[in-house]
């Protein structure tokens, strides 16, 4: 009788524990827009300060229109103007992308190539790091002078631009395997194209996706940098053009177009990268933080 009723104490006590433990556990994730808000309504709370502060500025006349012209001016300007700025948005945004396109194909080959050799490493990497120093608008007229006024300049700087942080990020990541599974797999009868494909790569990503996030807002600066030196088209020639004719507000509209560009391509690759390493520790949100039961 008295096993039977310390029995009953006992299940009756783990039913009056369960729910307590179950209280502990964290809450399901929110929906995609609640977490997308949560983690930017801070830097839209900055930039709307921003803006409110801009407008004050120029509404109190403290500043000429000719050198800072007001929030209203400039995306009025746009507005009004909206397929011109559409016609060279979208020459900047075809040529940041494939300028882009181009740089994360060639880096990562690089990187591979440098990773596989330790020689080639050696003589390679000095030449990359050269060529990373030299400013890009100093040799852009080189380019103009090679290729013509098409867009060959344009998505050439742009390589330029984003190749470097690919390599460096893909070479870092492709370094970063641990050398004891690489030998696991070797002693398994794995081969190279296999174990690149099934081990290397994938533990690359981080590091590597990394590295895009800065290549492709610089690509957009290595476009535009183009378009500055040889193009009558583009957003570079419309800051270009806007400058020599100091219309502020088209300026100020263009860089805004620009930042927006980045933006876009800065999302995409963010995406992408919750898509490809959801494992890794990056990845992770308060919610998926383990919790500590309380005693």
């Amino acid at each position: 009788m008295t096993q039977v009723t310390q029995a009953s104490t006992a299940s009756s006590t783990d039913r009056t524990a369960a729910p307590s433990a179950a209280s502990t556990r964290p809450a399901k994730s929110e929906g995609g827009l609640v977490r997308l808000w949560r983690s930017s309504w801070r830097a839209l709370a900055f930039l709307m300060a921003a803006v409110l502060v801009w407008w004050l500025v120029t509404a109190r006349g403290w500043v000429q229109p000719y050198i800072l012209p007001s929030p209203g001016e400039t995306f009025g300007n746009m507005v009004e103007y909206a397929p011109y700025f559409l016609q060279h948005t979208w020459i900047t945004t075809y040529e940041t992308v494939l300028g882009f396109g181009i740089a994360v194909v060639l880096g990562e080959l690089v990187a591979i190539l440098m990773v596989s050799s330790r020689n080639l490493q050696s003589t390679i990497y000095p030449i990359i790091l050269v060529a990373q120093v030299i400013p890009k608008i100093a040799i852009a007229p080189l380019f103009v002078v090679w290729l013509g006024f098409g867009m060959g300049p344009k998505i050439t700087v742009a390589v330029l631009m984003a190749f470097f942080p690919i390599v460096i990020s893909g070479l870092a990541g492709l370094k970063s395997v641990d050398p004891e599974i690489l030998d696991l797999a070797k002693t398994m009868g794995s081969g190279k194209l296999k174990t690149f494909a099934k081990i290397q790569f994938p533990a690359s990503l981080p590091q590597l996706l990394s590295g895009t996030k800065v290549a492709a807002t610089l690509a957009v600066t290595g476009a535009v940098v183009g378009e500055f030196v040889g193009g009558n088209e583009g957003l570079g020639y419309v800051i270009l053009r806007a400058n020599g004719n100091m219309d502020t507000a088209t300026l100020f509209a263009a860089l805004i177009i620009m930042s927006v560009i980045g933006i876009l391509l800065f999302a995409v690759i963010q995406f992408a990268e919750n898509l490809l390493i959801p494992w890794h520790a990056s990845r992770r949100t308060d919610d998926d933080s383990p919790v500590v039961p309380q005693a």
